[in-house]
């Protein structure tokens, strides 16, 4: 692996950022700037960790931990997810399909912070 680029969590949370924050800025205007920006900070939040882990991977410790963060946030951005299609269910399609790309981004995560933690050499 070469870059960040390389990782497959990192191309699925950034590819899911982009369709969250589309959905984040159908929301009404009043609800934009809250839940709206809680949903694009989180969704944002899981491949950015993705790219700060990856420049601190000498170090596995933080590796591990900027991952796990990554992993958080995922489970936020379903949360927030959950929440738009019940106040405002035509802003997000197919939200159950959403939220099951998220899950499986979530175990991707999970799995490969157990890869790091057994397997990775600094």
């Amino acid at each position: 692996m070469k870059s960040y680029k390389d990782l497959e969590v990192y191309s699925l949370g950034l590819e899911l950022f982009y369709r969250c924050h589309s959905y984040s800025l159908k929301l009404p205007k009043n609800k934009m700037y809250e839940l709206g920006s809680q949903l694009r900070r989180s969704s944002d939040s899981v491949p950015t960790n993705i790219v700060e882990g990856y420049g601190r991977k000498k170090y596995k410790a933080d590796f591990v931990k900027f991952l796990t963060y990554s992993y958080a946030s995922c489970l936020e951005t379903v949360f927030h997810i959950k929440k738009i299609a019940k106040l405002y269910p035509e802003i997000i399609e197919n939200e159950q399909e959403f939220i099951n790309r998220y899950n499986e981004l979530s175990a991707k995560i999970y799995n490969f912070i157990k890869y790091v933690e057994e397997n990775w050499k600094t």
